[in-house]
């Protein structure tokens, strides 16, 4: 295993918890074994990684660029993040507020009611 690879999945599991890199890990095959690896040490142990920036920030522009680029069905997941980045509602509503400006209201209505569909999720299941 890579440092990098070793890296990613670290902040992997930090960011969205065992229990989702456990089902993730669980279901890779020999189809997407090589795209797992790929995600893991790029996107988790060089960019999610880096020190240049706040996983809280980090979480905010990746919600954002989400929202921005329609790739909706990744968002719950990265809600769920902010319970282990930092990032608040708040600052989530704020994410979108620029998506409605710069990349469309339709798309940043969309991520809202993602958002809170899933944040009502998350308090339900802390409520359990």
């Amino acid at each position: 295993m890579t440092d990098r690879r070793e890296k990613g999945m670290e902040v992997r599991r930090r960011v969205l918890g065992d229990a989702h890199v456990d089902r993730a890990e669980a279901a890779k095959s020999d189809f997407d074994a090589s795209f797992q690896d790929l995600i893991t040490e790029s996107a988790w142990g060089t960019v999610w990684a880096s020190d240049g920036i706040s996983l809280r920030e980090r979480s905010m522009l990746t919600l954002a660029l989400l929202a921005a680029t329609g790739n909706f069905e990744e968002i719950p997941m990265h809600i769920r993040a902010t319970a282990r980045t930092g990032a608040t509602k708040n600052d989530v509503a704020e994410a979108f507020q620029h998506v409605a400006i710069y990349a469309g209201v339709p798309k940043a209505n969309h991520a809202l009611k993602l958002a809170k569909q899933t944040f009502a999720e998350m308090e339900e299941e802390k409520n359990g």
